[in-house]
Formats: structure tokens, C-alpha cells, sequence
């Protein structure tokens, strides 16, 4: 499914949702598809090419430069920080709407569960081969227990995730039907974690500090990430040469000031700008925005099937074109590019390397429906059959 066929589709099923009349919900569905020949021309113009202002990445590395690097993914362990999600997944088919109302009814074929949000990350650090440390917050519940039992099984050290009996572990749910999510429901608790929670998330931080190459912060914007908790997480860095890379949340950009890299998607880059990001001279003006504002040393924003686009302090700006053959789903992708950008930085890769490994992480989940990780030899094998 293209890009124009995925947007037809999430606009028909928002109409089953706000459209009372069948007759209107028909008139309705006919005007999106209809929108079909002017979403091509817009896509036509976006984003496409490396000109004068950018370089194309691709072109001037080879596969046994990036492939190296994945071979040291074993020696590198990073430290994840941030918000504890289990994925639902409800997998059925639609073939009828309800006579209650113009939605659709979906015959449950199966359920499945996932990790999420930072405990993605560290499903994906560990896929790739690296070793993981976690820190963030359960609930007291059975979802809390078969996430930390998970982890464990993944190998990762768990000591710093704290069970707050004040608060449910965080569960999204989502229906999918013919490989297209129809809704989500979450269940959750978005208030700051206490004073408490965080003085001793910060302490198994320092006390595992020793033997850490990276850390990543997931900011899903579930309470664990404030600006106390960055500001400490930030002193602690200084004193180190450890990487501090972050996978933002709209509305905490104030939190990320002189992080190493931040890598949002061009949603979340232009809300903070206040840019609405629709072609390459947008794009620029926002990057170039983030790296002054946040005072940082590089921004990655990722653009969906554009790829996406590095920009550096020192003034490089660099645009690697997506290597996914087909985009399916495009959950957990942001833990994808975090989770592989900051392990290849751990291993001693250097920047627009590590972007492009992350690039061809994310092309391979993107083909997948429902959150996933990748492997260390599906990313060998995709590099070496794409640069071959």
C-alpha cells in the first residue's frame, strides 16, 4: 500500500467514526477518494533528490564500511531511559458495518502483545546484538510483570525499572483489520512519576554508570521524562564521553537542550518550529531552527517515505533516501531509527554512518505490520543487497 492508498484508507475509516448517515458517509468517502490525483502531484514535489543545499548520503558509502560496524554491535551497551509501554495488537477482518452505527465490525482472528515504547528501543538494541540497561516505570499489575519478564528474557538488565503501585502499567491497543489499524485505545497514567521515582531511577543510573557507551532517552510523554530527570541525566553525561541521543515528544522540547542528537519526525520538527514542513525549503528552515534553539549537536528528522535528513553544528546537512521497498506500518519505527543510531554510535561509528545504518533499520520494520525489531543479519544482508 502506497502512501496515497494508506491516507484514502485512514480518511475512509475516520469517516466511519464521524459520519452518522449512510447515505452522507457514501457522498463523504467518494469526495476523499476523489483527492487521489491532487495527493499525487503533492508527492511529486516533496523532498525528492539531493540538490544544492543537501547531499545524498547513499552514494558515497559502501556496504563493508557500514557492515564492520555491526559486527562490534556486541561490545557496545547502552542505556535506555524513559516510558514503559506494552503494544496490544487485535488482529482481525472486516466485512461488513455495523447496523448500530456506520462502523466497521472487525471479526477477531487473533491477539498478540508487544513491547513498547522504551522497552522497544531495548527490543531493538538487543535484536542488533547490543547489551541494554532500562530505566522507567511499571504498574504493580500483570502487564508490569510480563514486560519485566520479557526483558529478562531479552537479557536486559532491569534493576532500574521501579514498580509504582500508584499508577497502571501503560498498555496501547490496537485493531487492525486487513493490515490497516481501524482504532486505539490506551490505558494509561500521564502524570509526572514522584520526586521519589525519580531520585531513584538516577541513582541505578550512577551506579551502573561504569561500562555505558550510549543513552537513549524515549519520551513518549507518559511521566518519566521532565525536566529535573533530563537535567541530572544531562550533568551525568558531561562528565563522561557518552553519547546522549533522544527521541522526542512534542510539548518537551524545552527538556533536550544540548543533547548530543535528537531524531524527531517531521510532524514533531515542525510543531516546535511552528513550521509546517511540506517541501525541502521548510525542511531546511526547520532543522537549521532545532540545532540553534536546542543548542544541540545534530538533528535527524525522520520523513516517513522521504527517508530522512541529518543536520549537523558544523553546518553539514545531509538527506539518505529511505531504502523500505513498501511502508505497511509505521509503529515503532521511531524506536527503530533511536534504538540503531545510538548503538552504532556506541560502536564507535561516526555519525552519518550510524544515520544511515538507522535508515536501513527503520526501511525494514516499516514493511511490517504491528511493532518489531530488527536483526543484526537482516540489516547486513538489506545494506549489502541495496549498496551492492
Amino acid at each position: 500500500m502506497d502512501f496515497q492508498d494508506s491516507f484514502l484508507v485512514e480518511s475512509v475509516f475516520d469517516l466511519f467514526l464521524k459520519t452518522r448517515s449512510r447515505a452522507l458517509f457514501v457522498i463523504a468517502a467518494r469526495k476523499v477518494i476523489g483527492l487521489r490525483p491532487w495527493l499525487q502531484g503533492f508527492r511529486a514535489g516533496n523532498f525528492r533528490g539531493k540538490t544544492k543545499n543537501m547531499r545524498e548520503l547513499v552514494s558515497v558509502k559502501n556496504p563493508a564500511e557500514l557492515t564492520k560496524h555491526i559486527e562490534r554491535f556486541p561490545d557496545a551497551c547502552v542505556l535506555v531511559v524513559g516510558d514503559i509501554i506494552m503494544d496490544e495488537y487485535i488482529w482481525g477482518n472486516v466485512s461488513r458495518i455495523s447496523p448500530e452505527a456506520p462502523v466497521p465490525v472487525v471479526e477477531v482472528v487473533e491477539e498478540t502483545k508487544m513491547l513498547g515504547g522504551a522497552a522497544n528501543v531495548v527490543s531493538n538494541i538487543a535484536s542488533l546484538g547490543g547489551k541494554t540497561i532500562l530505566c522507567g516505570v511499571v504498574g504493580d499489575d500483570p502487564t508490569g510483570s510480563e514486560i519485566l519478564l520479557r526483558l529478562k528474557e531479552l537479557g536486559s538488565v532491569t534493576d532500574g525499572i521501579i514498580v509504582d503501585p500508584e499508577r497502571p502499567t501503560s498498555i496501547k491497543t490496537r485493531i487492525i483489520a486487513q493490515n490497516q489499524q481501524v482504532v486505539r485505545f490506551d490505558r494509561e497514567s500521564r502524570r509526572q512519576i514522584s520526586p521519589q521515582s525519580i531520585e531513584r531511577l538516577l541513582g541505578v543510573v550512577r551506579e551502573l554508570w561504569d561500562g555505558i557507551d550510549a543513552v537513549v532517552v524515549a519520551d513518549y510523554g507518559k511521566g518519566v521524562v521532565s525536566g529535573s530527570l533530563m537535567k541530572e541525566m544531562k550533568n551525568i553525561v558531561r562528565r563522561s564521553n557518552v553519547v546522549l541521543g533522544v527521541d522526542p515528544k512534542t510539548g518537551n522540547f524545552q527538556h533536550y537542550k544540548g543533547v548530543d542528537v535528537v531524531t524527531p519526525n517531521h510532524h514533531e520538527a515542525g510543531a516546535f518550529c511552528g513550521i509546517e514542513i511540506v517541501d525541502e525549503e521548510s525542511l531546511l528552515r526547520a532543522g537549521k531552527q532545532m540545532l540553534e534553539q536546542l543548542d544541540c549537536g545534530s538533528v535527524l528528522i525522520t520523513q516517513g517515505k522521504e527517508g530522512m535528513t541529518l543536520f549537523e553544528r558544523e553546518g553539514d546537512i545531509s538527506h539518505i533516501p529511505t531504502m523500505a521497498k513498501k511502508v505497511f506500518d509505521v509503529t515503532g519505527a521511531g524506536d527503530t531509527v533511536i534504538a540503531a543510531l545510538c548503538l552504532s554510535l556506541a560502536s564507535g561509528m561516526e555519525l552519518k554512518s550510524a544515520a544511515m545504518i538507522s535508515n536501513f533499520a527503520a526501511g525494514i520494520v516499516v514493511g511490517e505490520v504491528g511493532t518489531s525489531s530488527v536483526r543484526a543479519e537482516d540489516l547486513t544482508k538489506v545494506i549489502e543487497d541495496q549498496l551492492r
